[in-house]
């Protein structure tokens, strides 16, 4: 297997910011390496991986100042950098899947015979070894594999739209009070039998040749890279995850990564510990 790997690092860390975060997530502090840099790291060590492409913001300036943050480390990794997509996840992936297409044509060290492609998001820095193993056993023998664990909660289908008015409460009133405020509360319409769901990860991995065809088609609107294979008619295979394999999109996250790799913030870092 020779892979290369794409991390789409193109976001705006809009749910992030709304949630109090101060700066993108993605910057954020992970045992003195910013977050992106620690997922870049599961993959620099790994046999399989002869290139690492990481898309960045596809704004040029947005891009300017992410190459200003984050070039040096990831040049000193051996990353390449490509602008990614202006709106959606798929137009990142999509311009780092030509950006491969053109190191491969250009004959660049690292890019030529590819066989299989890793797909990772940035924000998952605390991917284990043993879960990258997993994923790579399986892509070995079927030609998309992703990691995926079963749904352990109830699922219901809500509203789409928040109710917008304030319900009154009484006694509320008669002591001055605003009463409860339902604007983010909404209504059930449906129970959705969890049987047979699972809750998909990164990296996903496909055969180089199949994830071109996918990102060839007309239509690439799709939350994940597996979607756009299953639109071939081709099988997707599901491999067990992790439950460490986090997402980080809201500050809390950041705490619960933090505890996963037993680092602190940098505030609570000794100053020969910082880096």
């Amino acid at each position: 297997m020779k892979l290369a790997v794409i991390i789409p690092a193109a976001g705006s860390s809009s749910r992030y910011s709304a949630s109090g975060g101060l700066r993108s997530k993605l910057d954020e502090d992970l045992g003195g390496r910013p977050v992106l840099q620690r997922a870049v790291e599961l993959f620099t060590k790994r046999e399989e991986v002869s290139l690492i492409v990481v898309a960045g913001p596809g704004e040029p300036a947005a891009y300017d100042e992410f190459i200003i943050r984050h070039g040096d480390k990831l040049g000193l990794l051996g990353v390449r950098c490509c602008r990614g997509g202006l709106t959606h996840r798929y137009e990142t992936v999509k311009a780092a899947v030509d950006f491969l297409d053109k190191l491969a044509a250009d004959k660049t060290p690292g890019a030529t015979g590819l066989t299989h492609i890793a797909v990772h998001d940035a924000a998952r820095p605390c991917a284990t070894e043993e879960l990258i193993d997993r994923v790579l056993r399986a892509a070995e023998k079927h030609a998309a594999v992703i990691p995926a664990l079963d749904v352990p909660d109830t699922l219901k289908r809500v509203s789409a739209a928040a109710l917008k008015q304030k319900e009154v409460d009484p006694f509320a009133a008669i002591l001055g009070g605003a009463g409860l405020d339902t604007r983010n509360v909404r209504t059930v319409e449906a129970t959705v039998p969890r049987d047979n769901l699972v809750m998909v990860q990164t990296p996903q991995v496909f055969e180089w040749g199949l994830l071109q065809r996918a990102y060839a088609q007309p239509d690439l609107a799709s939350t994940d890279d597996a979607g756009l294979v299953e639109r071939l008619g081709e099988k997707v295979y599901v491999v067990e995850g992790d439950p460490r394999n986090i997402k980080i999109t809201r500050p809390v996250d950041l705490h619960v990564a933090r505890l996963l790799l037993k680092v602190g913030p940098p505030a609570e870092r000794a100053a020969h510990k910082k880096f």
